[in-house]
């Protein structure tokens, strides 16, 4: 009989579960208790009673119905709305989980279930020696992926057993704090820059950490490519709305894993998911460097993102010989070696370096002159029932905008016309083999996009053109520091599609151990047999074999940026007033409305121009104003609105950052830009 007393007037029975790993103890308990008690009193009251001696200190209680942690220990039962049905897990905050990395190598770590996705993730690229962990997050793989796996299955093929690298013992992986690998929150550097390998102290200093030696060149260099029948089996997206499938599987930030329905052991996919890489430096940044590559290469290789058969060989090149043997040279390096130059004079030497970046010289000349440009150039201007009318005229370039003259002696009077470069769409239109040195120009209108192509005659007049035209759609004029780098970056891709045939190069392209198939897309391998593939990668290797590997992988980085479609992620919306859906590309710096059916560009707006946008959850609407009255409202049809929301504000949080931060980021305010509702 239980006496009177045991009943309190408002106690009553709460069932617990306890997660734990002793078959002989009983898993379900059933407490007494009442609304006023706090939750660290309940964790006490059920301890006592499983009657395990073991540390407890990394459970937590799961509310199983309403989907969520109660991780307020001082929060009564009560004030949660904890009631008499509610089914309670007490269980592990840091469980188990699979990642897949960009380089398609999966790692095997604890991370905690309970926490953001957002520090969640800072977690584990501290694990795995990434810096800017807030450029990453975790991606859920989309049906269509998972279905062709399944179909392969079905057809009798063997999975080869994957090779998954544990790192389970972490003491960060393990909810403990401890030494992060070979992450360095104080600026030593920690990697040789030419190699890419771990500095000669660099792997004593954190020998306790399971990020050492052989890990470390799992995750910084590159491996051998896959076989081109792997290739084929890979899920490949095809279509806009194919690649907006893919972009809805991105987690919430403000959530934990276990809220959104994420298991022990399930598989994720590590990615970087915002595309501006601040302040990349081969010092630190060897694993985060191979890992850009890697998903560059990727998307490159499953035709993610388009490029030309120029650009392809480019690629190809890059990872043939320079990333791919190079890597296999550097991870036979003893990694624990003493360096024979003295680390003193290392440092002084990098020091230099730096010093030398930034010429002073020229930066009076740059605050007091707003350059321009002025040159005889050829204007094509699309027609649909004709041929392109393709005239020259006398182009100036100033400010933010082009005029063009009938000549030159004509231009001190008023223009044929004026383009005004601010949010237009910059497009290249180059084939280097043939001449061909373009510029399209997508210029936003009322009613759409005013398309219009400027040819230039040579490299160097392009690549000036090319660089004004890029800044100015940003807002910036030609006298912003980042004009004569970025006049550099387009000169350095230009030479490396300029090559001409070697008859050494390719005298005897059946001698070359390559598998060219493995380098260039499908569509390349079914339009070209292996023999030629092979002498046109040796072509292109001509204007990069010089570069040390982790040079080539940056000019790798350098060239996925270069390409038109460069961090687009698309989703289907429905805009507020149309009758059909289009296609939204949201990028680090705009949002593009694309026609779903042609591809084409039909309007951009610039995150530079936007005012404020909010998002009304009752009806999954996003609203946003921009300069000069203009607003737009859609619905997202592919994915949840608040994964657009996000996007948004995570590239305008991303935009605040800055070197003297010190690497420490504010993410209360990530949350406030990112969090909608909440």
């Amino acid at each position: 009989m239980i006496s009177s007393n045991d009943y309190g007037s408002h106690s009553w029975e709460l069932l617990v579960t306890v997660d734990h790993q002793h078959q002989e103890v009983q898993k379900e308990f059933l407490l007494r208790v009442t609304g006023d008690l706090h939750i660290g009193g309940l964790m006490l009251k059920l301890v006592e009673q499983i009657k395990i001696s073991q540390d407890w200190s990394d459970y937590a209680f799961w509310w199983e119905q309403k989907k969520c942690w109660l991780l307020k220990t001082h929060w009564t039962l009560d004030k949660c709305g904890v009631q008499a049905d509610a089914k309670l897990l007490f269980t592990t905050q840091h469980k188990i989980l699979r990642l897949r990395l960009p380089n398609m190598k999966t790692v095997r770590l604890k991370v905690s279930f309970s926490s953001m996705v957002f520090r969640a993730v800072s977690d584990i690229c501290k694990i795995l020696n990434i810096r800017r962990s807030e450029e990453l997050s975790l991606l859920k793989q989309s049906e269509d992926t998972l279905k062709k796996k399944k179909k392969k299955d079905k057809n009798g093929k063997e999975m080869v057993t994957e090779d998954i690298l544990n790192l389970c013992n972490s003491p960060l992986s393990s909810g403990l704090s401890g030494s992060p690998g070979l992450y360095s929150k104080t600026m030593t550097p920690v990697y040789d820059p030419i190699t890419g390998s771990p500095a000669s102290s660099t792997i004593t200093w954190f020998s306790d950490s399971p990020l050492t030696e052989q890990n470390c060149s799992i995750l910084a260099f590159s491996h051998p490519n896959c076989s081109p029948e792997t290739l084929a089996e890979m899920y490949q997206p095809r279509t806009l709305a194919d690649k907006a499938k893919v972009n809805a599987g991105w987690l919430d930030s403000s959530r934990s894993l276990m809220e959104q329905g994420i298991l022990e052991d399930d598989q994720l996919l590590l990615r970087f998911k915002y595309y501006t890489f601040f302040d990349l430096n081969p010092k630190y940044d060897a694993v985060r460097i191979n890992q850009i590559y890697e998903q560059a290469r990727w998307a490159i290789l499953l035709e993610e993102i388009d490029c030309t058969e120029e650009e392809m060989l480019i690629f190809a090149a890059l990872q043939a010989y320079h990333v791919s043997k190079l890597s296999l040279s550097s991870e036979t390096q003893d990694f624990t070696c003493e360096s024979e130059v003295d680390e003193v004079e290392a440092a002084l030497s990098n020091l230099e370096v730096t010093l030398e970046g930034g010429n002073a010289s020229n930066i009076l000349e740059d605050i007091t002159d707003i350059p321009k440009l002025a040159d005889n150039l050829r204007l094509v201007r699309p027609r649909k029932l004709s041929l392109k009318a393709i005239k020259p005229y006398w182009f100036v370039f100033k400010d933010t905008s082009v005029s063009y003259f009938k000549n030159e002696e004509s231009a001190k009077g008023e223009p044929i016309e004026k383009l005004n470069l601010k949010g237009c769409e910059v497009v290249p239109d180059v084939n280097v083999a043939a001449k061909k040195f373009g510029i399209k120009l997508l210029i936003p209108i009322a009613d759409g996009m005013n398309e219009v192509y400027l040819r230039c005659d040579d490299e160097d007049q392009y690549a000036r053109w090319m660089a004004a035209c890029v800044l100015a759609s940003k807002g910036k004029t030609m006298a912003d520091s980042s004009y004569q780098p970025e006049v550099h970056k387009i000169l350095s891709f230009l030479k490396m599609k300029n090559w001409t045939i070697s008859p050494q190069a390719v005298s005897d392209p059946e001698s070359i151990d390559m598998k060219p198939e493995c380098f260039v897309s499908l569509r390349y391998t079914k339009k070209y047999k292996s023999k030629q593939l092979v002498a046109r990668i040796l072509e292109a290797h001509q204007n990069v074999s010089q570069m040390t590997l982790v040079e080539a992988k940056l000019r790798f980085i350098q060239a996925w940026q270069s390409l038109p479609e460069f961090g687009l992620s698309y989703y289907i919306v429905r805009f507020k007033g149309s009758k059909k859906d289009d296609v939204l590309g949201v990028s680090y710096n705009r949002l593009i409305r694309i026609d779903i059916a042609t591809g084409d560009p039909i309007t951009t707006w610039r995150f530079s121009n936007m005012k404020q946008w909010n998002v009304n959850w009752e009806i999954r609407q996003v609203a946003i104003e921009f300069d000069q009255n203009v607003s737009i409202a859609f619905t997202c049809l592919s994915a949840d609105c608040k994964i657009i929301h996000e996007y948004i504000g995570g590239y305008i949080f991303l935009s605040t950052r800055s070197k003297d931060q010190n690497e420490t980021l504010d993410e209360d305010l990530f949350h406030k830009l990112t969090g909608g509702q909440e």
